[in-house]
């Protein structure tokens, strides 16, 4: 199961979306917990890059009052880049204050080496220390494996010249081994605002969206589609599968929704990217439209391109609910222009359904 909730409080909408979860047939009061964020640099997490600490703050509020105390976050930042400065960029250094939860540094921690199929990998020990490992990753764009999520941010525990080395490797076997060698028990996705091409951020999308679920790959899989790719398109997702770490999402997948009244309007002051394309002769309308369902739209133009040689008019938003379009070089986006001859269906959408129905019509 996942489970799905919107919202701009980022601390409540995180709390509720595991209180719908599965989580507690898993957890047990006393349990030592870690926490997994993506904390690639030192950057706010508006920028698009690193989790935000209120989904690690809805986290802790949920463990304690779970009777879960010994809880603690762990990371390691990117090659050459320190995860101290990070903590206290990303907000985290409060965590520690209020909730008395250390921050572990994993740069220099000791380490131990494992193997998969014949690749040994060398795994901070602490990951390993734990009774419950949770893993917060960020919904982003990359630059070289195209998308990031729960599997690759895995790569935060394991020691820098593992993580060169990984890359010298092309990733994407490596990242899959990593994540069949290192048990996660639990997967909390912040979708607040990814990077739309960059794992650096700078180019964030807002969705206000926070995603949770037991299966690492079914997740990764559901919320590579979110940004308009399908599982096979990303390499570690298909090496993952062929090692046995689970399916794809699929329409037996069971998703449940919380917060869709809640789905904010879309703010253009504050992502850039949604003001460029406005900007741009894209023939967009937009009237009313909800964050999540705009973000959708934006990532497919950013994966797709736009041609406006068969689509001369997107229309988008609550404002089309109820109206009608037969004009073929029109095409309606999400539930809400479901009356359009060309549409494309979802509460949000799917940029994956987006790009399909773009490259059907064109």
């Amino acid at each position: 199961m996942i489970v799905v909730n919107y919202g701009k409080d980022w601390v409540k909408s995180t709390y509720e979306t595991l209180e719908a979860s599965d989580i507690k047939v898993y957890l047990k009061p006393g349990m030592a917990v870690a926490i997994k964020p993506n904390l690639v640099l030192a950057s706010p997490p508006e920028n698009g890059a690193t989790t935000h600490p209120e989904v690690l703050e809805g986290i802790i509020c949920f463990l304690k009052d779970f009777g879960i105390t010994k809880i603690k976050i762990m990371e390691s930042s990117a090659v050459g880049n320190d995860t101290k400065k990070a903590y206290k960029v990303c907000g985290y250094e409060y965590l520690t204050k209020k909730y008395n939860v250390p921050l572990v540094d994993l740069k220099n921690a000791p380490h131990k080496t494992l193997n998969h199929s014949g690749l040994d990998i060398q795994i901070a020990e602490a990951a390993f220390e734990t009774d419950f490992f949770i893993n917060v990753p960020v919904l982003k764009a990359h630059c070289q494996t195209r998308f990031t999520c729960c599997l690759k941010n895995l790569k935060g525990c394991i020691p820098e010249k593992e993580m060169r080395r990984f890359h010298a490797l092309g990733l994407h076997k490596p990242i899959a081994a990593l994540a069949s060698l290192l048990p996660v028990h639990y997967c909390v996705v912040d979708g607040i605002c990814g990077d739309l091409s960059f794992e650096e951020g700078g180019s964030p999308v807002e969705a206000n969206r926070i995603i949770a679920g037991r299966d690492s790959l079914l997740i990764d899989s559901f919320c590579a589609e979110l940004i308009g790719y399908k599982p096979q398109d990303i390499g570690y997702l298909v090496h993952a599968q062929e090692n046995g770490l689970g399916e794809f999402f699929s329409a037996k997948t069971k998703v449940m929704e919380l917060g869709v009244d809640n789905k904010p309007a879309i703010q253009q002051k504050s992502k850039r990217l949604s003001e460029d394309y406005r900007s741009k002769n894209t023939g967009i309308a937009e009237d009313r439209a909800c964050s999540v369902c705009y973000a959708a739209l934006i990532f497919a133009l950013h994966r797709n391109g736009y041609n406006p040689s068969k689509i001369e008019k997107i229309c988008i938003g609550q404002g089309f609910k109820g109206k009608t379009d037969q004009n073929t070089s029109t095409l309606g986006i999400g539930d809400c222009a479901r009356g359009f001859d060309n549409h494309v269906g979802g509460c949000p959408p799917k940029a994956v359904d987006i790009i399909t129905m773009i490259n059907t019509l064109h």
